[in-house]
């Protein structure tokens, strides 16, 4: 028979960085999408790989472990304001992170999501932007019902390099058609 105690005791998992970033304390008056743009690929900006108009980059605070970003290299909130040639592009780019996830990580499936708008719940309405993320059966631990915080179980510099390695022949052409 279990003991019963009381208080619940439980384990704790503490992420005192992330208060700032909930509490929306760190007030940034630059874009974080547009200084991502400006440093280009490379671990320091999470970015993965930029074509003409858009580009992918790690989400900081994923859901699951290759949890992507994509979104357009010009600073812009509405869909509906993307050029024709952004939009394409967009949905290429949207594309090939799809494929550089499902290639990296073979999840059971993904989440493919963009809220539009603060009030439809975007965390940088000012900047769409399209989540990506992989998941496979069983990831939902308690975590997210009971602690509001969610295990993952690779950190950021892993899952860059994962798909960065992929990644990297498309940044290559990318850059040969542009230059």
């Amino acid at each position: 028979m279990r003991e019963e105690r009381w208080p619940l005791e439980r384990d704790v998992l503490f992420r005192p960085d992330r208060l700032k970033y909930v509490r929306r304390v760190i007030k940034d008056e630059a874009c974080v999408f547009c200084k991502t743009r400006e440093m280009g690929v490379a671990l320091e900006s999470l970015c993965l790989y930029q074509s003409s108009h858009s580009m992918i980059i790690l989400n900081k605070f994923p859901y699951n472990s290759g949890h992507v970003l994509v979104l357009p290299q010009r600073h812009v909130g509405e869909m509906l304001d993307l050029s024709m040639e952004e939009y394409t592009d967009l949905h290429v780019t949207l594309r090939k992170a799809v494929e550089a996830v499902t290639k990296v990580y073979s999840p059971g499936g993904l989440n493919l999501g963009m809220n539009l708008g603060a009030v439809a719940g975007a965390g940088i309405p000012a900047h769409l932007h399209y989540h990506v993320v992989p998941r496979w059966a069983g990831d939902l631990n308690f975590f997210p019902l009971v602690a509001e915080t969610k295990t993952v179980i690779e950190n950021l510099e892993t899952s860059f390099e994962r798909l960065l390695t992929y990644l990297k022949p498309a940044l290559a052409r990318e850059n040969e058609r542009t230059s």
